[in-house]
C-alpha cells in the first residue's frame, strides 16, 4: 500500500500539470526523435563503412540534441504551467486524486514508466555513440572541410593513415579525454564564427606528451643500428638525369655499451635534452642543456641569436621528445621538388617525358587564385608544352603524359591550401635540415657552454655518406641494388 500511496502522490501533480502545450510537444519530440535515432542506429549497424560525416553528424549529435531538448520540455512545460496557475491564483491546494482504479489510468502511468526507462536508456546509447563518432576520423577530418582540409589531406597520404586521429591527439585516460572536448568546443564556436587561425598554428598548444602516444608502437630505446638509405632525385635538365645519394643513418638506441646513435644520444633517457624556444614555431632554440651518461649537465648558448635574459623568460622551457625532431610524423607537407622527385622514383610521373621535372616544379610554383583554377591551368599547361615542342611524344605517349599532368595536379591539390593560406613550405619540417633548419637549429656550431664546448654540427655525426648525387652509385651496383626503385 505504501508504494502505491507514494505513486498516486507523485502521479497527482504531474497528471493535472503535465496537460499543456509544452510538456505535450516535448514529449512528441521526444518521442519521435527516439524512434528516428533507433532506426537510423540500425541503419548504421548494416551500413557497411564509415557514414558520411553530415550524415553522422545527423544520427549521433542533432538528433540526440533534438531527443534531450524534447526531453527538457517536458519538465519546462510543468512548471510553466505552474507558475501561471500560482500567479493567477489558480493553483489548487490539494491536485485532483488520481484513480488507479481506473483501467487507462494505470495503463497511461505504466507507458510513462516504461518511457522513462526507455528513455535513459537511449540517453545512455545516444551520448556513447555520439562521443564514439566524435572520435572517428572522419569526424575529426571532413566535418569542419575548409578548416581541416590541409591536415586530412596530409593524413591520408602518411605512413599513420590507418592511425586514428584520437590515438595520437587524445590517448587513452579520461582527464586528456575532457581536455580534448573542451578545446574541441572552444574550435567549434571558432569555426561557428570563422574566428580559427590561417594556417592551423604548428606545433599544436596542448598535444599530448610524445612518450604518452607516440612511444605506445615506438620505441626509440630500441637498439635499430644503422638505416640504409637510397635517396633519387632528378635535374631539371632535358633527361630528368637521376642523382642518387645513398647514406647510412646512425639510428642507434640503447646497447649494452651505453647509448648510441641518434635517439641514443637524444631520446633513451627521459629529460636528457631540455631546451628554450624564443618563437611558437620552435624554430629559434638560443639554449640547450645536455645532461649526459655521467648525470652531468651542460648549458649551451647560442652566440649568433644572443638571446636577452627577457626572451629568455618569455620562452618555452621544453623537454626533448619525438615530436621536436619528427615534428610533421603525419601531417607532413612537401616542397614541389620533393613532391615531383618521389613521384617521378615510383612511376607516377614518367621520368622519360623531357623536361618533365623542372616544367612540373614551375606549374606549381605559381600563385593560382584557387585551387580548381590550380588543377585545370597545370594539366592544360603541361598539355600544352609537350603539344607545342614535343609532339611526336605527345602524339604517341598522350597518356603518359596526361597522367603526368594529372598527377602533378594532385601534387598542388594535396599541398596547397589558399583559403588556409597554406602554401609550400609554410610548415617546416625539422626531420633532416635540407628544406628547413631542421637540427640545424641546435647543431649550427654556434651553441657553445662556458667551458668552450660545442654542440657538434659534424655530418659523420648523424649519417654516413657512401654516395652522393651520383647518377649511378657504385654502392648500389656492389651490393647488387637497383637504382630504378627510387628510395627506400
Amino acid at each position: 500500500m505504501a508504494l502505491r500511496e507514494t505513486i498516486r502522490t507523485w502521479a497527482r501533480p504531474l497528471y493535472f500539470l503535465g496537460k499543456n502545450a509544452v510538456t505535450l510537444a516535448g514529449a512528441v519530440l521526444t518521442t519521435s526523435s527516439a524512434l528516428t535515432m533507433i532506426a537510423f542506429w540500425f541503419y548504421d549497424y548494416f551500413l557497411p563503412g564509415p557514414p558520411h560525416p553530415y550524415v553522422g553528424i545527423l544520427i549521433f549529435l542533432i538528433l540526440p540534441g533534438i531527443f534531450v531538448i524534447g526531453l527538457l520540455l517536458i519538465p519546462l512545460g510543468i512548471w510553466l504551467r505552474r507558475r501561471s496557475l500560482s500567479e493567477k491564483g489558480e493553483l489548487p491546494a490539494v491536485y485532483p486524486a488520481v484513480d488507479l482504479s481506473v483501467p487507462e489510468v494505470r495503463t497511461g502511468l505504466g507507458y510513462v514508466a516504461a518511457a522513462t526507462v526507455m528513455n535513459l536508456l537511449i540517453i545512455g546509447t545516444a551520448s556513447y555513440r555520439g562521443v564514439q563518432y566524435m572520435d572517428t576520423t572522419s569526424f575529426c577530418g571532413q566535418t569542419c572541410h575548409t578548416v581541416m582540409a590541409p591536415e586530412f589531406s596530409a593524413y591520408e597520404n602518411s605512413p599513420h593513415a590507418h592511425v586514428e586521429c584520437v590515438d595520437c591527439h587524445i590517448g587513452p585516460g579520461a582527464p586528456w579525454f575532457v581536455r580534448s572536448k573542451l578545446s574541441g568546443l572552444r574550435q567549434v564556436f571558432a569555426v561557428t564564427f570563422h574566428t580559427y587561425s590561417r594556417p592551423i598554428p604548428s606545433p599544436v598548444k596542448y598535444l599530448r606528451p610524445a612518450r604518452e602516444t607516440c612511444e605506445q608502437c615506438h620505441w626509440p630505446q630500441r637498439f635499430t643500428g644503422e638505416k640504409f638509405l637510397v635517396n633519387t632525385s632528378y635535374k631539371d635538365d632535358e633527361k630528368n638525369t637521376p642523382q642518387t645519394d645513398v647514406l647510412l643513418m646512425k639510428v642507434g638506441g640503447q646497447t649494452w655499451q651505453g647509448n648510441v646513435g641518434i635517439h641514443g644520444r637524444h631520446l633513451t633517457d627521459y629529460a636528457r635534452i631540455r631546451y628554450i624556444a624564443t618563437d611558437t614555431e620552435r624554430q629559434t632554440i638560443p639554449v640547450v642543456y645536455y645532461t649526459d651518461d655521467a648525470g652531468k649537465t651542460t648549458e649551451y648558448v647560442s652566440t649568433d641569436a644572443k638571446p636577452t635574459q627577457q626572451q629568455l623568460a618569455k620562452g618555452e622551457n621544453r623537454t626533448m621528445d619525438c615530436v621536436d625532431c619528427h615534428n610533421r610524423p603525419t601531417h607532413a607537407f612537401d616542397l614541389p621538388e620533393n613532391a615531383v622527385d618521389k613521384q617521378m622514383s615510383i612511376g607516377r610521373i614518367s621520368p622519360e617525358l623531357p623536361f618533365i621535372k623542372k616544367q612540373a616544379v614551375e606549374a606549381l610554383k605559381v600563385d593560382y587564385p584557387a585551387r580548381d583554377v590550380a588543377k585545370q591551368r597545370i594539366v592544360d599547361e603541361l598539355n600544352r608544352f609537350y603539344l607545342t615542342n614535343y609532339p611526336d611524344i605527345y602524339q604517341k605517349r598522350r597518356t603518359v603524359v596526361q597522367q603526368a599532368a594529372d598527377e602533378v595536379a594532385a601534387i598542388y591539390l594535396r599541398n596547397v591550401f589558399p583559403d588556409m593560406r597554406l602554401t609550400w613550405g609554410t610548415h617546416p619540417n625539422n626531420l633532416g635540415h635540407n628544406d628547413s633548419p631542421g637540427c640545424f637549429r641546435c647543431h649550427d656550431g654556434s651553441h657553445t657552454s662556458a667551458d668552450g664546448k660545442t654542440i657538434t654540427n659534424d655530418c659523420s655525426a648523424c649519417h654516413q655518406f657512401l654516395a652522393m648525387a651520383e647518377e649511378n652509385p657504385k654502392v648500389l651496383t656492389d651490393l647488387g641494388l637497383n637504382n630504378s626503385s627510387g628510395s627506400n
